[in-house]
């Protein structure tokens, strides 16, 4: 459900209003297990913050690397140079929908909180 909302174009707090109001039918004994597992999926690392929050940037360099790979394989006709373009672009790809996980899934810990009351609701419009 996470992951739907990731694709429309709003802001976090709607986001999180609306799987609100699809896991507010969740029973609190599952809600507290999903919580858990959330969790323990997501550690709260140096890496996993960086995939989260530029999950593109992070990708780029590899990008670079399939479009170098990519130039040079069919500028010097280097069938090895090849191996770069699928290798970085394989990374690149890896990078993104790792992130994108791991953002649905802060996404759907962050609604469980605030439907527990764990958390505060947030404002995306922060004063000054």
């Amino acid at each position: 459900m996470a992951e739907d909302e990731l694709t429309q174009y709003s802001s976090d707090a709607r986001k999180v209003e609306k799987l609100r109001r699809k896991m507010a039918f969740v029973p609190p004994a599952e809600r507290l297990s999903v919580k858990t597992q959330l969790l323990t999926e997501c550690p709260d690392t140096v890496i996993n913050k960086v995939l989260i929050e530029q999950r593109q940037a992070a990708a780029l360099p590899f990008w670079g690397i399939a479009g170098l790979g990519l130039l040079l394989g069919i500028a010097t006709f280097q069938p090895l140079d090849l191996i770069a373009t699928v290798l970085g672009g394989a990374g690149a790809i890896a990078i993104q929908k790792a992130g994108w996980k791991l953002q649905a899934k802060r996404l759907a810990l962050r609604t469980l909180e605030e439907i527990d009351g764990t958390r505060a609701p947030q404002n995306d419009m922060t004063s000054t």
